[in-house]
């Protein structure tokens, strides 16, 4: 639902947040919240209108103006990009669209830069549990799933791209107040139509971002061992993959069909197969054909 512009109307005047179910983010609290000495979170901006807050973000990360800990957050995205660059669309202010630049630095080997998506995948199931009273679980890699009617489905990605020297950008994107009548496609979902308790976006942005701020910490502090810091527990015990019979779609048209039994220490998903063997998948996309 975009926002009108008052100039155009012809009628009694009308407010441009005159939509009391989606008002606006309050960016200066926000800010506030998160934004504190010693702490990841070094700046966030709120912008009404971009393509991309990827995009945006890995640009200004290539010219050298960012420091790690840069927020970048959407009230709406015209050119959104998920996975394989699939587009993203959703009406404005129905969802949390926002992107982060980390650098992880020579503490953490480039092989375990792949934790990245799945780490940001249980601080984005945390938070929207905690503020926003909903169940999630986590598809691999990148999918926030929830249940409509008894159906999984996808209400949030998350996308992960290099950006400048040592930078790496993270976006998410998670439908919130999506109505039915809204949604890209029917197999999508939101909080609001899984039951969410609440789809204040301003508590649910705090939250998730708190928890990317604190697994993130824990992570780096662990040199990306994801053992170590619990964060591959946290991963497993969330994640709708594991025990599935799944394919694999694979780079290069070769597909792999296998039960989901593991993410191993390089966030790879461990797939054994028919022909008794176990296959590490680093990248693909996952299909979920059944359960265990």
């Amino acid at each position: 639902m975009t926002p009108r512009d008052d100039s155009e109307s012809s009628g009694p005047r009308r407010s441009r947040w005159s939509d009391l179910e989606r008002p606006p983010l309050n960016a200066a609290a926000v800010r506030r919240a998160l934004v504190r000495e010693g702490g990841l979170w070094r700046e966030v901006d709120v912008v009404q209108r971009t393509g991309s807050t990827n995009s945006d973000l890995v640009a200004r990360a290539a010219e050298g103006r960012l420091r790690e800990g840069a927020v970048l957050v959407a009230e709406e995205q015209t050119a959104a990009r998920g996975r394989l660059d699939r587009q993203w669309v959703a009406p404005a202010r129905s969802g949390l669209f926002f992107s982060v630049l980390l650098r992880p630095g020579d503490g953490v080997p480039m092989e375990r830069w792949g934790w990245l998506p799945l780490l940001t995948g249980v601080a984005v199931a945390t938070g929207l549990a905690r503020a926003g009273g909903v169940d999630t679980a986590l598809k691999w890699p990148n999918d926030v799933l929830v249940t409509v009617g008894g159906e999984e489905r996808k209400a949030g990605g998350i996308l992960a791209e290099a950006a400048g020297d040592g930078g790496v950008v993270v976006g998410v994107g998670v439908n919130v107040s999506l109505r039915a009548d809204e949604l890209p496609v029917p197999t999508a979902g939101s909080l609001a139509l899984a039951g969410a308790v609440s789809t204040d976006r301003d508590p649910l942005l705090r939250a998730v971002l708190r928890g990317l701020e604190d697994w993130y910490g824990r992570w780096r502090a662990a040199g990306g061992d994801a053992g170590a810091c619990g964060l591959q527990e946290a991963y497993a015990a969330g994640c709708a993959t594991l025990g599935r019979v799944v394919r694999a779609e694979l780079p290069g048209d070769r597909a792999l069909v296998g039960e989901a039994v593991a993410v191993d220490g390089d966030g790879r998903l461990i797939l054994a197969t028919e022909a008794g063997v176990q296959e590490p998948v680093g990248a693909g996309d996952i299909v979920h054909l059944r359960a265990g």
